[in-house]
């Protein structure tokens, strides 16, 4: 994890995704997905069977994974994605889950 540089054109926002995500494969998959996508940041289960994650790349990299993210893998139910934009200094070298 570096710095941002302070012209950077990198965006990071925080999502949350609810439904039937965990036990489906969905951080897995979504880790493949932001290699191909070539998004940053990280994914992880919540407690209340949420999955959260933050993502960082420039904006096309970010839209096609919030869009990939609506829909998950084939065994995923998503019900609802929220997101939100985060304000971050860090910059991540890749997309991992944690």
């Amino acid at each position: 994890m570096n710095k941002l540089p302070s012209n950077h054109n990198t965006e990071t926002i925080v999502v949350r995704v609810t439904g039937h995500v965990q036990g489906v494969g969905f951080r897995a998959s979504a880790v493949r997905q932001a290699h191909l996508f070539g998004v940053k940041g990280w994914i992880r289960s919540n407690e209340d069977g949420s999955v959260e994650a933050l993502l960082q790349g420039d904006h096309e990299q970010v839209d096609r994974m919030l869009s990939w993210l609506h829909a998950g893998p084939p065994a995923a139910r998503v019900n609802e994605v929220t997101h939100e934009q985060s304000l971050q200094e860090r910059h991540y070298d890749r997309f991992e889950q944690v």
